[in-house]
């Protein structure tokens, strides 16, 4: 089976590790993953934020590494065809480029073509900016996130840190934490099987 092309949805300041590990382990088994970002051109630089539980009511943020963008944004905005899936990292990122009709435009339509969404910690904020995406579902989140997905007609499940959960084909999960879970079951809706010998 060929490998798959996945559009990545970020902007400055999404999650580092939701960036760098899902990529790595895309690539690792063959697939192609797209990192994009609104108005951002390949070879662009992307900040990332780092966040933590470290005993305070909510979380700390720290800068994470920069990412270099590998497609430019309006070249994945003309070629959505071509891609299986879409994922929405999370972090900061998510709650500003979902006001974006452009990005809006791309989630409708994986979501109307039935094409796997996966989305982790913030990267909800995305989907519900779109009507009709969650609605219906039950979606793991961030905690923080769990009014607005109940607002958009979705079923908030309360997740443990290392767990992930499918709907379908949207998978989804709490946080950076839940990277291993999530992942494996990215892997098992894309139709990827991994065999040891």
């Amino acid at each position: 089976m060929p490998g798959k092309k996945i559009l990545m949805l970020t902007g400055d300041f999404t999650e580092e590790y939701e960036i760098f590990v899902y990529q790595q382990a895309m690539e690792a088994v063959g697939h192609t993953v797209h990192v994009v970002c609104p108005d951002k051109k390949a070879g662009d630089i992307l900040r990332t934020s780092l966040h933590d539980f470290e005993g305070d009511q909510t979380y700390t943020e720290k800068l994470g590494h920069n990412v270099t963008i590998n497609k430019t944004f309006s070249e994945a905005e003309n070629q959505l065809d071509q891609y299986h899936a879409v994922y929405c990292a999370g972090g900061r990122g998510p709650e500003y480029i979902r006001t974006d009709k452009r990005v809006q435009a791309m989630v409708r339509h994986f979501h109307e073509e039935k094409k796997p969404i996966f989305t982790i910690c913030h990267g909800v904020q995305i989907l519900i900016a779109v009507d009709g995406v969650v609605r219906g579902k039950k979606v793991g989140a961030l905690g923080a996130c769990e009014p607005e997905v109940t607002l958009a007609g979705g079923t908030y499940i309360d997740l443990s840190p290392t767990e992930a959960y499918v709907d379908g084909t949207m998978v989804s999960a709490k946080g950076w934490t839940a990277l291993a879970a999530f992942i494996r079951e990215c892997l098992k809706v894309l139709g990827t099987e991994i065999h040891h010998t």
